[in-house]
C-alpha cells in the first residue's frame, strides 16, 4: 500500500480511536467507509476493520483486566454467542450483492445515531426489574452484536452496550468494559476465519489499528473535558456524512449491475 494511503488510514484510525474513547463505541463505523474510500472491496473492508478493532480492543481489555475491572464470567457468556454469530454474519454478508450490503451498512450508520442517544439515555435512567431471564438476555445481546460484527465489520459495541443495560440491568461502565472484552474475543475469531479466506488487508489494518491505539489514549487522557454535547453533535454529523457516502457507493455498485 502506498505511503500516503497508510498515513491517511492511520489518521483515520486516530479519529476512530478518539471518538471510540469519548463515546464508548467501536471504531468500525468509521473504519469501514474509510477503507471503501481507498478502493478496498466490501468483504475486505469488513475483514480488515475487524483486524484493526482486534488491536485496539485487546489492548484496552488488557488494561481493564490489569486494573481489575473485567467480569470474566459475564464476558465469556456473552462472547460464546457473539463468536458463533460473527462467522454466520460473515458468511451471510457474502451472499448479499455488494450494493445491498453497502446500503445496509449505510442504514446501520444512521441507526447508530439513535443507538448512541439511546445508550446515553438508558445510562441515566433507573432501570426496572429485569423481565428477561439471564440466559435469553445474554443470548440476544451477544448474538445480535456478533452477527452485526461479521456482517458489517464493526465491533458491535454500539449495540451491545445498550442491550446489556436494557436487558441485563448492567451499569454503564461495566457494560462498556464487558463490551470491549467481548469485541476483542469476537474479532479474534472473525480474524482467524477471514485470514483463512484471504480477506484481510494487513497493511491497511495495521495502519488503522495503530492509529486507533493512539486515539484511544488521547481521548482517555485529554479530551473528556470537552463538552459531551459538542462531541455527540459532531459524531452525528459525521455519521450522516459517512452514510451519504456509503449510499452513493451502493448506488454506484447497483448501476454497474
Amino acid at each position: 500500500m502506498p505511503l500516503p494511503h497508510s498515513v491517511l488510514l492511520t489518521l483515520g484510525g486516530l479519529a476512530a480511536g478518539v471518538l471510540a474513547g469519548l463515546l464508548g463505541i467501536g471504531g468500525g463505523v468509521l473504519m469501514v467507509p474509510l477503507l471503501l474510500l481507498f478502493g478496498i472491496n466490501v468483504d475486505q473492508a469488513a475483514a480488515t476493520s475487524l483486524f484493526a478493532i482486534l488491536i485496539t480492543a485487546t489492548t484496552g481489555s488488557f488494561q481493564n483486566w490489569r486494573m481489575g475491572y473485567l467480569q470474566p464470567n459475564q464476558v465469556v457468556l456473552l462472547a460464546i454467542p457473539a463468536a458463533t454469530l460473527v462467522i454466520i454474519g460473515t458468511e451471510f454478508g457474502e451472499l448479499l450483492s455488494e450494493h445491498w450490503r453497502r446500503a445496509a451498512f449505510g442504514i446501520l450508520l444512521l441507526a447508530n445515531i439513535y443507538l448512541v442517544s439511546l445508550k446515553k439515555r438508558v445510562a441515566t435512567t433507573v432501570q426496572p426489574p429485569n423481565q428477561i431471564p439471564p440466559i435469553p438476555a445474554r443470548l440476544i445481546t451477544g448474538s445480535t452484536s456478533g452477527f452485526m460484527a461479521g456482517l458489517f465489520g464493526v465491533g458491535g459495541g454500539v449495540v451491545m452496550v445498550p442491550l446489556q443495560i436494557l436487558l441485563m440491568n448492567t451499569g454503564m461502565k461495566t457494560a462498556v468494559r464487558n463490551s470491549l472484552a467481548v469485541i476483542a474475543l469476537t474479532s479474534c475469531v472473525a480474524c482467524i476465519h477471514n485470514s483463512l479466506k484471504g480477506d484481510i488487508v494487513y497493511g491497511a489494518g495495521l495502519s488503522l489499528g495503530l492509529g486507533g491505539l493512539v486515539g484511544v489514549q488521547i481521548s482517555t487522557r485529554f479530551l473528556p473535558k470537552l463538552p459531551e454535547q459538542v462531541v455527540s453533535v459532531l459524531f452525528r454529523i459525521l455519521l450522516c456524512v459517512l452514510a451519504t457516502y456509503v449510499f452513493w457507493q451502493a448506488w454506484q455498485a447497483y448501476s454497474r449491475v
